[in-house]
């Protein structure tokens, strides 16, 4: 097999053939800045106000806004800070879970940094947030709780209705990051109680560069990016008109049949990873997305086993994206109880609607060659 295969969805999905298409005509003729009142400035705007509220649609909004940012990072960043600055009249502190994506645990230190006090809550073996340990962190100066609903590198599903149940109970504004879960898991803003929420396109066949922050109505938010009053005034600058169009184009790419066959390709994979000798899942089995598989193997350089299935065209990763660079061990799978070791010798698959069977056996048939050619000359005996 010539042909590369892509095995690296988690960090970013290709865009589908109709999102493109509908984004070309605001790439060219539509080019109006939404801003201007003028018949070219109007079409644009009217077609934003559509994707707003289609997409509202498919988080089950009954109610709320929908604020368009730059990217995933940028939606926590203003849920986090935007939350905090806001109501610090009425407490300075904020739960969160040690398995966050970077952008939310890096945000909490900063805020540390400002005064606030931050919990940071361990999870089980699986990855998965105790719901009466949060409980019990919560005092009467919380103001906010942000545990995300799928994590990006083991796939694990939190248990964000039970969490947002106790928030709303509680009085507690509730921001959950699913970027990883939008389109691929059940998600509803009203059944499962949910303040804030962040979604991002490039994760579900759409654009690079546009995501959006969800805000329920009585939520008190600061603006973090000032300028000239767009997005209600919470996300100043011009926005990016052919990210947004194809945003909302690809929230209805990922389909039922496309998630059952997600979910049928990653148990496969699953189950024959785990016929290899000193492998292991990391995180849930069962409460898992349908597209993610994270392994480990003993005595094994995650980092080697890439560069080698990478030199034949398959792309999969050992962690997050936003992390790969960094040498350190993987906050998420330290935080499940794995030495640095471990933590290293994992591999992060995650397949996509367009991903084949063909595919994935092929990827299956080389793996466990490469395993044992590495372990032969590992010093690790």
């Amino acid at each position: 097999m010539t042909n590369t295969i892509y095995l690296d969805n988690g960090a970013t999905t290709q865009i589908a053939p109709e999102v493109l298409k509908a984004m070309k005509p605001y790439l060219t003729k539509k080019f109006g800045n939404p801003n201007s009142i003028h018949l070219f400035g109007r079409e644009p705007a009217k077609a934003i106000e559509m994707v707003r509220k289609r997409i509202l649609e498919k988080l089950g909004a009954k109610r709320g806004i929908l604020v368009f940012t730059g990217c995933g990072s940028e939606s926590n960043n203003l849920a986090i800070k935007g939350v905090a600055f806001a109501n610090r009249n009425k407490g300075k502190h904020i739960i969160t879970s040690k398995i966050e994506h970077s952008c939310v645990l890096e945000s909490c230190k900063w805020l540390e940094k400002q005064g606030f006090e931050i919990t940071y809550l361990d999870v089980n073996k699986e990855g998965i947030v105790d719901v009466g340990a949060l409980k019990k962190a919560i005092r009467k100066d919380t103001i906010l709780v942000s545990v995300m609903h799928v994590n990006n590198e083991i796939g694990t599903i939190q248990p964000i209705c039970e969490i947002g149940k106790i928030c709303r109970e509680k009085g507690i504004y509730f921001h959950t990051d699913a970027c990883q879960s939008f389109t691929k898991v059940p998600l509803n803003v009203d059944k499962y109680f949910l303040d804030l929420v962040t979604i991002s396109a490039h994760k579900i066949h759409g654009p690079k560069g546009v995501a959006a922050l969800y805000i329920q109505n009585n939520v008190k938010i600061d603006p973090w990016v000032h300028g000239g009053g767009q997005e209600d005034g919470l996300r100043g600058g011009t926005q990016n008109i052919p990210g947004i169009i194809g945003f909302g184009a690809a929230v209805d790419v990922i389909k039922p049949e496309d998630i059952k066959k997600m979910t049928e390709i990653r148990n496969k994979t699953i189950k024959e990873i785990l016929k290899i000798k000193g492998s292991h899942l990391n995180g849930s089995l069962t409460q898992r997305a349908c597209n993610n598989i994270n392994v480990r193997f003993d005595k094994i350089e995650g980092e080697s086993l890439l560069m080698h299935l990478d030199n034949l065209g398959i792309a999969v990763s050992t962690g997050s994206a936003c992390a790969s660079k960094s040498l350190e061990p993987s906050h998420v799978l330290r935080a499940l109880g794995l030495s640095p070791e471990q933590t290293h010798g994992s591999l992060r698959i995650t397949i996509s609607k367009y991903t084949t069977n063909k595919e994935i056996d092929y990827f299956l048939s080389v793996l466990p060659k490469f395993i044992e050619k590495l372990r032969n000359i590992s010093p690790l005996k």
